[in-house]
Formats: C-alpha cells, sequence, structure tokens
C-alpha cells in the first residue's frame, strides 16, 4: 500500500471563525470550513449554500458568440441541414443531444454525429466532413471538440460547410477558420469563467440563441444533461459549474427524462438522492462503456428519445457494454502491473509509459488512471492502431501533461487535452524515446516528496461534533467535485467499537467511538483491507482520516465515515 503524506490545512483566524458562526448559526467546525473555501461574511454563505441560475453569466460575453448565434438562426430559418458534430465519452454525448434537442424544438433540420473511437478516433475527420458534403449539410456544430481541428475546418469549407465550434479543451497556437470558435480557454476570450464543460459551452450558445429569439428560458430543460457533463468531466465546481450541476441534478432528482430514468434504475439506484459523486462512479462508466467498446451513437439515442420502453431497451445495452467493459479492463489492468513490476525502474524513472499491441483502445485511459491510483506516478498507456501507438495519458497533482506532451510534439503525431489527461498517438518506434524524454521532463519537474501521495485534510473534528444539523449543513456544501471537495476530517485518539473485517475484495469494515461518548459510527475504508492486520497487531486506538457520506437503511438516512487512511499512534513522528 502507497504510504501518504497527512497535509492538515492552516487554522483560520479564531475571531473570523466566531464571527461567521454566529452570523450563520452553524458550528465553528464548519465555519472553518467555510472560511478555507474562501467564503467570510453572511452573504458570500447565502450565495454559497444556495446558487441560483440569476448568477450566470452573459453568454455574449464569450468570443464569437454573437457570430455564432446569428449563424445558428439564419441556418434555422433558412431551413439549412445541420449535423452536430461530438465525442464518445459523457461530455460529448451529452453536448450533442443537448444541442440536437435544443434545435430540433426550434424546428431546425438537425442530425448528431458521434465518431467511432476504435475506426475513427478523436475528433473531426476529413472523411466525416465529406460524408456531411454528400448530404447536403451547410452548417456543423462541434461540441466538446473541434478547437484543434484546423485542417478539417478549412477541408469543411472547400465543401461549402460553415463551422461553429463549442469546445472547451486547450487551443493550440493556430485556431480553425470557423464563423465562430466558443472557448472560454481561447485567447482574448474574455469570459469571465474559464472551467465550463463541453456540454456548458453547447449551452452557453443555446442560451444565446434563445436569447434572440426571445425564448430565453427554453434551454432551462437541458440543465439534467449539463449536470450529468459536468460531474463526469471532472470540471471544477466552482463559479457557474456549481450553479449548472445543482440546478441539473434537481431537475435529475425531481423529473428524470425517461433515458436517464432507464439509467439510475439500470444502475440499481433510484432518482430522489443522485448526487454528483454517484454519476461520476456508477452514471458515467455506463454513458462511456458504449463509446469505448463501439457506438457511442446509442448514448445520444437514450438522451433524446421521449419513449422509456425504448429508454429501458437502450440503458440495458448500455449495461451489458460496462459489464463487457469492466473485464476487459480487468485483464488490461493485470497486464499493465506485470509489466510495470517487470520493467519499469522507480529508482530511475518518475513516470510510466507502457505500449501493447494487443490492448484494447477504448480502456487504455481507465487503465492509466488506475495506474496511476497504484503507483501515485504520471501514466501513459499506448495500444497499436493502424500501425501507430495511440492511447492516454493522466497526471498526479502537481504536473501539468499537457505541457509536458508540448515539449515532446517534436516526436508525436498528434495531442491534446488538460493538464490532468490527454491522448496522443506516436509512431511505434519513437515511443522508446518518448519514454526516455516524458522521464527527463519528470525529473526536472518533481522532487521526490511530489510522488507520495497528499491526503489534504481541511480540519481536525471530534465523532461527537457529528450530529444531525452538522449533517443537514455539510449537505448544503454539495455539489462536491474539484474546487469544492467534500470536507476531509481528522479524529485522532478513536476507539475501534466492534472487530473489523474486510468486504468485497479489499475493502475495511469498521465502527469507531471516541472515549465519554456513547455514539458509534459505521466506516468503510476502499483498498484498505492491508489495515486489518496493523489494528489487530497494535490495539484499538487509531487516528482516522475520513469523509461524511449518507446512507439509506431501512428508508432512513444515517452518516457513514468513508475511511481515507489510518495512522496508529505509535507510529506518527
Amino acid at each position: 500500500m502507497l504510504i501518504k503524506r497527512w497535509h492538515l490545512e492552516e487554522e483560520p483566524d479564531y475571531n473570523k471563525i466566531l464571527a461567521l458562526s454566529d452570523s450563520l448559526n452553524i458550528p465553528g467546525v464548519l465555519a472553518k470550513l467555510l472560511i478555507q473555501r474562501g467564503i467570510t461574511n453572511f452573504f458570500e454563505a447565502k450565495e454559497y449554500f444556495r446558487p441560483t441560475l440569476d448568477t450566470l453569466h452573459d453568454p455574449f460575453l464569450m468570443n464569437g458568440m454573437e457570430e455564432a448565434s446569428i449563424r445558428v438562426i439564419n441556418a434555422i430559418t433558412n431551413n439549412e441541414k445541420i449535423c452536430v458534430y461530438g465525442d464518445y465519452d459523457v461530455d460529448g454525448t451529452c453536448s450533442a443531444a443537448l444541442m440536437y434537442l435544443f434545435l430540433k424544438e426550434l424546428g431546425a433540420d438537425v442530425e448528431v454525429y458521434i465518431p467511432n473511437r476504435l475506426t475513427e478516433g478523436y475528433g473531426v475527420s476529413i472523411n466525416s466532413i465529406d460524408g456531411f458534403a454528400e448530404k447536403g449539410v451547410t452548417l456543423l456544430i462541434t461540441v466538446d471538440c473541434g478547437i484543434t481541428a484546423v485542417e478539417e475546418v478549412a477541408h469543411a469549407k472547400t465543401k461549402g460547410i460553415d463551422t461553429v465550434i463549442c469546445d472547451h479543451h486547450q487551443p493550440k497556437e493556430e485556431l480553425p477558420d470557423a464563423v465562430a470558435v466558443l472557448d472560454p480557454l481561447k485567447p482574448g476570450c474574455n469570459y469571465p469563467f474559464k472551467y465550463l464543460s463541453g456540454a456548458g459551452v453547447a449551452f452557453k450558445l443555446a442560451r444565446a440563441v434563445g436569447y434572440r429569439i426571445g425564448k430565453k428560458e427554453l434551454p432551462m430543460q437541458y440543465l439534467d444533461l449539463v449536470a450529468l457533463a459536468g460531474a463526469a468531466d471532472i470540471v471544477p465546481l466552482l463559479d457557474e459549474n456549481r450553479v449548472l450541476v445543482r440546478e441539473g441534478l434537481e431537475l435529475i432528482n425531481k423529473n428524470p427524462r425517461p433515458g436517464i430514468l432507464a439509467l439510475i434504475r439500470v444502475a440499481r439506484l433510484e432518482p430522489g438522492d443522485l448526487s454528483a459523486g454517484k454519476i461520476v462512479f456508477t452514471i458515467a462508466p455506463r454513458i462511456n462503456a458504449v463509446g469505448r467498446l463501439g457506438d457511442a451513437q446509442r448514448a445520444v439515442e437514450l438522451f433524446t428519445t421521449k419513449d422509456y420502453e425504448e429508454a429501458k431497451r437502450l440503458a440495458q445495452i448500455l449495461e451489458e457494454e460496462n459489464l463487457e467493459r469492466r473485464k476487459i479492463d480487468e485483464a488490461t489492468f493485470s497486464h499493465a502491473v506485470n509489466r510495470v513490476e517487470q520493467s519499469v525502474d522507480f529508482e530511475n524513472d518518475l513516470g510510466i509509459v507502457l505500449h501493447g499491441d494487443e490492448w484494447h483502445p477504448g480502456v487504455i485511459g481507465i487503465v492509466a488512471s488506475r495506474l496511476v491510483e497504484k503507483y501515485y506516478r504520471p501514466s501513459v498507456m499506448l495500444s497499436t492502431i493502424d500501425g501507430v501507438a495511440k492511447g492516454s495519458a493522466r497526471s498526479i497533482s502537481g504536473f501539468n501533461i499537457y505541457e509536458a506532451l508540448e515539449r515532446c510534439q517534436d516526436l508525436l503525431l498528434q495531442f491534446g487535452g488538460h493538464a490532468a489527461a490527454a491522448g496522443l498517438a506516436i509512431e511505434i518506434n519513437k515511443v522508446d524515446e518518448f519514454r526516455e524524454r516524458f522521464n527527463n521532463i519528470l525529473k526536472e519537474k518533481l522532487q521526490g516528496s511530489d510522488i507520495l501521495p497528499v491526503i489534504k485534510i481541511d480540519t481536525k473534528i471530534s465523532l461527537s461534533d457529528i450530529t444531525p444539523k452538522f449533517i443537514r449543513v455539510l449537505d448544503q456544501f454539495s455539489p462536491f467535485g474539484p474546487g469544492n471537495m467534500r470536507p476531509v476530517f481528522l479524529a485522532e485518539g478513536v476507539r475501534i467499537a466492534n472487530i473489523p473485517r474486510i468486504v468485497g475484495t479489499n475493502h475495511l469494515l469498521a465502527s469507531f467511538k471516541q472515549d465519554g461518548h456513547d455514539k458509534v459510527f459505521d466506516a468503510i475504508g476502499f483498498n484498505l483491507g492491508a489495515y486489518l492486520n496493523e489494528i489487530e497487531k497494535n490495539g484499538k486506538l487509531v487516528d482516522i482520516v475520513f469523509t461524511i457520506e449518507k446512507i439509506m437503511k431501512d428508508g432512513r438516512a444515517y452518516p457513514q465515515l468513508r475511511l481515507r487512511d489510518i495512522h496508529f499512534p505509535n507510529d506518527l513522528n
């Protein structure tokens, strides 16, 4: 098991904690958490706890929105054939479904195209554009892709096809010569919030069109799709994203569209208490699976159907694809771990770069993430596709993997992505050279301590602080995700109340109490089964780091501690 460093956040000024606690009538521990999130007074707290759609930014602040909205309205007015071009992940399929449904509602002649991951790869292709031209398409709207499609957009122009790009990925130096390029990260774009999902940018275009034609509320019915995309794409849940995901989750929990309802039920859940976390771990993998193993168009069909029976049929396909994906995932991960143990010298190399001819391209991104989780090293997984090594890169905290790939771009055929995750393609005979340069960049950028995972602890707490009121207020900190993570607590000198045991594959099930208090809290530590022997050897008094979640028992909600790590007092310095 990886040794983890514990980092306790600095304590805010006591008088500020006291003042905020008094003004909000909440426990001091919760006031401390708010101050750590930059919330220091009653009015800021009100906006944080009650984010509203009124705080969303004007879509026309985004560079290119004027031109984009006018071109879309003209296409609808003139009954032009429009194609919405998406991506095969959750964000891409939700973006495409949102734009398709919105344009269809306005009477547009519109179709959706999602490239096949296995045969076409990511992004806009020349072949697909030729196909659109044959069908008479005159406006192409890309969603969650397109920002690097310079050659493809130029080719579309020669075929009489205008392009509007809605993307949120990092642009390169040259932008496509489109009618409009909508991307908050685009140089010269003064849009106030830079971290929208692809669906968030598509939603902004829909709002701008809605404003222009006097139907500004029409796009609000697609906030459920924006929430699914925002949670699954791991964008920061701050500012607008926090509003969009919160409002969208409310829509999903109160009145889900047929496809989302069917998907929730096939995951053995029910609407009503679906959180951003449940989307990430239960809903998103099922949506992604159809794109990883085959045709992601089925996910768009699921989101756009009004027929619940059809939705159930499609949801079952997603479920079966996800089960198959998990089998392939496990086999590939096992093979990758064997390769790491046999060939990676962690004394000299800080990163992992693996290439396998036989690996399924649909799961190598997941496996790269699992390698990071296991070894805490930036990891690149490559598979041979059409004679080229193509794959995914995943990073650790504090290392920008996109910038690292930029420094290797003379070796790469193509690349794109974010600081934390990217895709790349490279000639097979250059993989070894890439591995060497990638590791040299890591040695230059990282210290030895950087490759030890850090658990950032927000505050110390006594288990007696966890009262029903505490839980109610803590719930209002949600939705949780990057930029607004679920608070992490440290409880010291906690006594193990019952004999712990292992459940599932390697999960620690335990219960804890503190001296002087009778209340016992159930806890689970995923993949912390190795601590069972330590508990038996070192006695029953431990320090625990955990988050607090709710579980349902007999129709009632109870707090459960989600263990992140355990220290034994005699192990601490």
